[in-house]
């Protein structure tokens, strides 16, 4: 109960009405970036935010994001984007730097963009990512 109450805090605070997808992909990733999950839980539907801040917060006891990049953003109309993204990171149990490309999959609700899956494509497997069902073409 006490993450629903910060991450809609947070979300109060944080959202703009309008807000482009770069925007809201720059904010989501920033925030799991630099560990601030009630910023980018923002940009999840409403009823998963508190278990993604509960599930971000466990992973970051022993993985860090040391970088991402954005790789593309590839719209598909005007409510639903993928965006590809190149995220850098290490567990701190083991120190070797990893890099790991995911697609994220975006969609629109009135003014707001939320990211409603991420999946890996390339690289080493990372916790919280769920592998693709079918291989992507390398």
């Amino acid at each position: 109960m006490k993450a629903s109450w910060f991450v809609l805090l947070a979300g109060c605070a944080r959202m703009k009405s309008g807000e482009t997808l770069p925007d809201s992909v720059r904010a989501y990733n920033d925030g799991v970036r630099w560990e601030r999950f009630a910023v980018a839980a923002v940009h999840v539907p409403p009823k998963e935010r508190s278990t993604f801040v509960d599930q971000a917060d466990e992973r970051a006891r022993d993985m860090k994001i040391t970088d991402y990049e954005v790789l593309k953003i590839d719209a598909k109309g005007e409510e639903e984007a993928s965006v590809q993204i190149k995220l850098s990171w290490y567990r701190e149990s083991e120190g070797t730097l990893r890099e790991t490309q995911a697609l994220q999959t975006w969609e629109k609700h009135g003014k707001t963009w939320w990211m409603v899956d991420e999946t890996r494509v390339k690289g080493y497997e990372m916790p919280g990512l769920q592998e693709a069902l079918s291989k992507p073409e390398e």
